[in-house]
């Protein structure tokens, strides 16, 4: 089996694969679940880790009492928040050095004046909503840094986000994972979840394909 194959069976059972977790490493499933978070937000080469599904699935967990909801809540909503501020000290650090020289072949100075003209425009709401769409959340706080968006503003939107998206899917998992037409099709509803969020994905690219 190859990474892509395992990587997609680890997203489509994740509830199974943190239950065997669980078992095997107790309370050590906490700093685990943290850590995916972290380099799931934090690490812009790393965008395919599980991220909605997971935090429905420990949701799901938390509600059959294998963990307590309300300190994967404050962990993750940590890592969530503390992920996208390392992308963005990431991003922030590369920048000068990707737009050091005008003139190159591969990147343009104004790039990157446009794109602080973007985040200092819309870059709020940006961080807010990518954080629901897979790979556009592991980017945006890298582009952000990389645009000199205002830390402080940056900041205060990336904590709303984060807590925003770490309440919504931990929750969601916790209070409707244990109703019986859920609980007996969580791999659909992963599916679903995993759906949903490419979404709004799929819609902008096929959009911007008709244009052409």
């Amino acid at each position: 089996m190859n990474i892509f194959s395992s990587l997609i069976d680890f997203l489509l059972h994740v509830d199974a694969n943190l239950i065997s977790i669980i078992s095997q490493y107790g309370l050590l499933v906490y700093p685990i679940l943290f850590l995916i978070i972290l380099v799931e937000t934090g690490l812009v080469i790393m965008p395919f880790l599980p991220g909605d599904s997971l935090l429905f699935v420990s949701g799901t967990l938390a509600a059959a009492g294998s963990l307590n909801v309300f300190l994967l809540f404050i962990l993750l909503a940590i890592a969530a928040i503390l992920g996208d501020s390392i992308n963005y000290a990431i991003g922030s650090y590369l920048g000068p050095k990707v737009f050091k020289y005008p003139d190159s072949k591969l990147f343009k100075k104004q790039h990157l004046i446009k794109t602080q003209q973007f985040y200092e425009k819309h870059g709020g709401k940006t961080i807010i909503i990518a954080r629901f769409m897979p790979f556009v959340r592991t980017f945006a706080p890298f582009v952000a840094g990389i645009g000199r968006m205002q830390y402080a503003r940056f900041l205060a939107f990336n904590i709303t986000g984060g807590i925003l998206w770490t309440g919504l899917f931990l929750f969601a998992g916790f209070f409707f994972g244990e109703i019986p037409l859920i609980k007996n099709n969580l791999t659909l509803v992963i599916i679903i979840i995993i759906f949903l969020s490419l979404l709004p994905g799929i819609i902008a690219y096929l959009r911007e394909k008709l244009k052409h």
